[in-house]
């Protein structure tokens, strides 16, 4: 399945969980976008539709990094002394490299590193969390952890300090059932998939 229809999964199993809990119009407009986001949220993955739209743009990050390890390199010459002064510089000599091996790939990491920070500066469980899920699915190929259900389960902890935080109910569920259809849309039982999803990882890796 394309993210479109991934997000129109979503966001029904949104809807349904709107309309069995009887949810006034507002709420269920809350409901349906949840559950459409949490049903692209498996493609966060490497290679994955949705890991491509949440990160930086490389060029930019390798440029600001640049000139964060010139200016360091510059002011630990200037200001430090002796064995401050070499260490400075060697921090802004490595910035300088590491900005060189910047790829789309680790765009994803550094994004998620963001957003781990931000909810330990929030005091979000639910933000740090997710944090920790783009870096993991940074590191992973596509259709394998991130589509299994440890990653559903993962997925259930964010969901479940998310609704914590909102106080809004259903939160949970939207979230859980949306990302259910993702999986469930990328299993071989349709027709137009060609592969499955590795769904009992990392206790077998065959496709379902």
């Amino acid at each position: 399945m394309n993210g479109t229809a991934h997000m129109a999964a979503g966001a029904a199993a949104g809807f349904i969980t709107a309309n069995s809990m009887g949810s006034n119009l507002s709420m269920t407009a809350v409901l349906v976008t949840v559950g459409g986001i949490s049903g692209l949220m498996p493609d966060m993955d490497i290679d994955g539709k949705l890991s491509n739209k949440v990160t930086f743009s490389p060029k930019m990050i390798r440029a600001v990094a640049q000139v964060i390890g010139l200016l360091m390199m510059v002011y630990s010459f200037l200001e430090e002394h002796g064995r401050e002064q070499w260490i400075g510089i060697g921090y802004g000599i490595g910035i300088l490299l590491l900005s060189a091996v910047i790829t789309q790939r680790r765009m994803l990491t550094f994004t998620g590193i963001g957003v781990t920070a931000a909810g330990w500066h929030l005091n979000e469980t639910w933000l740090w969390l997710l944090g920790i899920y783009i870096v993991i699915a940074s590191f992973v190929s596509h259709r394998s952890y991130t589509h299994s259900l440890l990653g559903m389960i993962f997925f259930g902890f964010i969901a479940k300090y998310f609704e914590s935080s909102l106080k809004i109910e259903g939160i949970f569920e939207a979230c859980m059932l949306g990302y259910a259809s993702h999986l469930a849309g990328d299993m071989k039982f349709l027709p137009f998939n060609r592969r499955g999803v590795k769904l009992f990882l990392p206790f077998t890796s065959k496709e379902i």
